[in-house]
């Protein structure tokens, strides 16, 4: 017999796969483990029962997050739905409008931000801005391209083959312009074209070969022309379908009809798209040619513009940016996801992007060895937590990645690169997370609830979900307000004390004593396995073992239960003197609780321990000490 001390320190490798359980040589099997539910990572390794969700407000219909930054001060949440975009401001609905986008079309709604315009785009829509105005209202409408002389520089493009010609039937006022094939489409009036360099307005569609225009400007003659081309967005051809500024210049990458196609505007002039004589300040448009498909995704402005299409990744070159300078050149080989829109984000100098194949969490990093870019897969031994992800941000407070999972789950990963941490953790709710984003430094969550669709945040002072938080000045029993909650079971922490569960009956709940200070909302479980001792270290090289002794190092932790061999069990505290006294919140502890256990195991690939709680109280692991005993 043997006796073995085996310290975990940390969980720095977060949850890690059921496939390195014979993989004790790696770093990943010391410090992480099989199972990390509800769970939030520090970046110092210790693990903490996550926050709770406040619950915010009721939406519509299911929809889309995103987060809108005026200033340091003033931030916004807008929260697009089908037909409508609500705004709130610290939580509080500010105003609804109208939206071109239905509910089908939103997952695929990109967007950017310029000061006070964000800028929304999706193929088959004609882009929009949605406006904080000086007086504090909101208003959207359509981009609105530079314009001189009723001419308008948006961009052109000759969709028809080379050979195709135009022949007009006169130079100016009301005319015809005849094509060689079929090119028109009723969906052409109202848009516009250049032949030989001069405007026209389509006023009505006569044939596939036939549509009357009025002249912008004076044409340079009646004979068929190959030089012409039409606008580039336009309800017969799509609209752009992702958005950035890069630059000083306003970026459009791909559009429905035109999808590997990249469009620089003026430098400084966001909505000029001239490409006049290609002077250093003038427009640049060129298209993603190579030997696969790249439909742009993505268009993202870091160290470089980074591409990303259905195919592969690139980067855009240039300092500065001008006709002369600019290059294209392929980084790397993943490709991104192509049946919507999850905006790439910022981490540390590295651009975190969803793969093509949804189970892939790509870090595409510039390396100044190297000088190219790199696409590190960070999910590598998390793969089954990154499955099938539809919406993602990062909250720099925090240092959590969130991953909004196409089942409702909530993914995160703790990461640091510095210290070379990338913990992935998983979370589970009573409903189906829809969306996600960050907003300054508070974390907002779209939730399906049995159909009523929340808007919750998290709150570190709240261990429950969608719950709610209420004080008055003279104790009572009936707390109301929780409509959101009808029919519901939810847990009542009243006073610091753990109250029965009840049903949310009328919106309200009556508590078996009076509080002053109640937190409602639904209950959630935290559940931390570790993985089974290493063959390694030799725990794991015997026939059977025995965990003789644990001593969990936690910090302001109010209870713990775990199962240390005989099943879960509430770990008392009174070896701390901390003996929680009767009608009074139980106290927040801090350092080493010490837990005997009995009885061999003969399956070395199970953890000797773990824990499990619902309790909404407080609870932080800092680090495990074990001794064991192995029978050789």
């Amino acid at each position: 017999m043997v006796k073995i001390k085996d310290i975990k320190t940390n969980f720095t490798a977060g949850e890690v796969s059921r496939q390195l359980l014979g993989r004790g040589d790696l770093r990943a099997y010391v410090n992480g483990a099989l199972e990390l539910r509800n769970i939030f990572i520090f970046p110092t390794g210790g693990v903490t029962r996550r926050a709770g969700l406040h619950y915010v407000d009721t939406v519509a219909d299911n929809g889309r997050l995103i987060s809108f930054e005026f200033n340091t001060q003033q931030t916004y949440l807008i929260v697009l739905t089908d037909g409508q975009i609500d705004i709130y401001y610290d939580g509080v609905l500010q105003t609804t409008l109208s939206a071109p986008w239905i509910a089908s079309q939103i997952s695929e709604v990109a967007w950017t931000q310029s000061a006070d315009t964000l800028l929304l785009v999706h193929p088959n829509v004609s882009p929009k801005t949605l406006n904080r105005n000086a007086n504090g209202s909101w208003s959207i409408g359509d981009w609105t391209f530079f314009t001189d002389n009723n001419i308008q520089y948006h961009p052109y493009y000759k969709y028809a083959v080379s050979d195709v010609v135009l022949t007009p039937s006169g130079v100016s006022g009301a005319i015809t312009l005849t094509s060689s094939s079929d090119v028109f489409d009723p969906l052409h009036a109202g848009t516009r074209l250049r032949v030989g360099g001069k405007e026209v307005e389509i006023t009505s569609y006569n044939s596939p070969t036939v549509v009357s225009v009025n002249t912008v400007e004076d044409l340079l003659g009646t004979e068929a022309t190959i030089d012409w081309a039409e606008q580039a967005f336009s309800p017969a051809r799509g609209y752009p379908a992702s958005v950035a500024f890069h630059q000083d210049r306003l970026v459009i990458g791909g559009s429905r009809d035109l999808p590997n196609r990249l469009w620089f505007s003026k430098s400084g002039d966001l909505f000029n798209f001239d490409l006049g004589e290609g002077l250093d300040d003038e427009s640049i448009e060129f298209a993603i040619l190579s030997d696969q498909v790249n439909a742009i995704r993505g268009v993202f402005s870091g160290r470089h513009l980074q591409v990303f299409t259905s195919g592969a990744e690139w980067m855009v070159t240039g300092d500065p940016l001008t006709p002369q300078t600019v290059q294209l050149r392929r980084q790397t080989r993943i490709g991104s996801v192509i049946d919507r829109f999850i905006p790439p984000v910022d981490i540390d100098g590295a651009t975190l992007f969803i793969a093509r194949n949804k189970q892939e969490i790509r870090e595409f990093l510039y390396t100044d060895i190297e000088q190219a870019y790199q696409a590190t897969d960070l999910a590598l031994l998390s793969r089954h937590i990154v499955r099938d992800p539809i919406d993602q941000d990062f909250d720099q407070k925090r240092r959590l990645l969130f991953i909004v999972r196409e089942d409702g789950k909530l993914a995160t990963l703790t990461v640091y690169r510095a210290e070379q941490v990338a913990a992935w953790t998983l979370h589970e709710t009573d409903g189906a997370v829809k969306s996600v984003s960050v907003v300054g430094d508070q974390v907002y969550l779209l939730i399906d609830r049995g159909g009523n669709y929340t808007i919750e945040l998290f709150d570190d002072e709240l261990y429950l979900d969608s719950a709610l938080k209420g004080e008055n000045g003279v104790a009572t029993d009936t707390w109301s307000g929780l409509a959101h909650l009808e029919r519901k079971t939810v847990q009542i922490v009243a006073d610091g004390i753990v109250q029965p569960n009840q049903v949310v009956v009328s919106g309200a709940v009556t508590l078996a004593q009076v509080a002053s200070r109640v937190r409602i909302g639904l209950p959630f479980t935290h559940r931390i396995e570790p993985l089974p001792p290493s063959a390694i270290d030799g725990a794991g090289t015997g026939r059977s073992a025995r965990l003789v002794e644990v001593r969990f190092r936690v910090e302001n932790t109010s209870a713990i239960r775990a199962d240390v061999g005989r099943g879960l069990r509430d770990i008392s505290l009174k070896q701390f003197g901390e003996d929680p006294i009767l009608g009074s919140p139980p106290p927040l502890v801090s350092g080493d609780i010490r837990v005997r256990a009995f009885g061999w195991s003969n399956d070395l690939t199970k953890p000797l321990w773990s824990i499990e709680q619902d309790l909404p109280l407080p609870f932080t692991l800092l680090s495990v000490n074990m001794e064991l005993s192995v029978n050789n």
